[in-house]
């Protein structure tokens, strides 16, 4: 196995990219460095649990591997879908019925968790939306992409809706992409093509691979969200 950067490299890394011998500056710098490490390092996780669980293996034998309980690694690696992110009070009310319609779309799958897929099947709840219209003009429809997420996930017995449907690490690292998308577009809010956009930024997920097996590519979808946002200023 390649070994990790040792204690001191990393002491040489905080004290070079610190530019400063002032001890407080340093710490600083350090506590920074450590914050960074440690959720890399939970993103990395995060990224083989999530293929574990696509594969279909069980929170015991992930648990087991990772030598905590079922109830730990289960609260770890996945957040309640009323845990949402800093910026939800951006999302517009078009965003907020996507993680909504997600949580009942992995339901009737039969699916125990909100992954990408269901971000990406909930995006056609709104036919009036951005990125329900930006699909559709890609030759998508809900059925067709639903189709192609039971083929990589299959479906399970439907759940009950009291049930409460975690986020999958994908999922929540998808909302973080959204709110990037909305600041890189100068928007001080989250619609729902800004999911549609953070959907393209894991090319490990679910909903990129089935955006992709269709053709549809980050820069192509972004030009049609484009003309569209054009259209609606235009319009304005």
């Amino acid at each position: 196995m390649t070994p990790g950067p040792g204690l001191a490299d990393l002491i040489a890394v905080v004290r070079s990219d610190a530019g400063s011998d002032e001890p407080l500056a340093q710490l600083e710098h350090a506590a920074r460095t450590a914050s960074e490490i440690e959720q890399t390092a939970d993103e990395l996780l995060g990224h083989f649990v999530e293929q574990c669980r696509q594969s279909g293996h069980s929170w015991t034998e992930i648990s087991s591997v990772l030598g905590v309980s079922r109830q730990a690694a289960h609260k770890r690696f996945t957040g309640p879908l009323s845990s949402q992110p800093a910026a939800f009070e951006r999302f517009t009310p078009r965003a907020r019925r996507v993680l909504e319609d997600a949580a009942t779309t992995a339901k009737g799958l039969g699916h125990p968790f909100v992954g990408t897929e269901h971000l990406l099947v909930a995006l056609f709840a709104d036919p009036a939306s951005i990125s329900a219209q930006v699909l559709a003009e890609e030759g998508l429809d809900r059925g067709q992409v639903l189709e192609q997420v039971t083929g990589k996930i299959p479906k399970g017995e439907p759940l009950g809706p009291e049930l409460a449907t975690p986020l999958t690490p994908r999922a929540m690292q998808t909302f973080r992409q959204a709110v990037e998308e909305a600041l890189q577009l100068g928007h001080n809010y989250i619609g729902t093509e800004h999911l549609l956009l953070a959907l393209f930024g894991n090319d490990q997920s679910v909903a990129y691979a089935v955006l992709a097996d269709r053709g549809l590519s980050y820069d192509r979808t972004a030009e049609r969200v484009a003309a569209k946002l054009a259209a609606y200023t235009h319009k304005a």
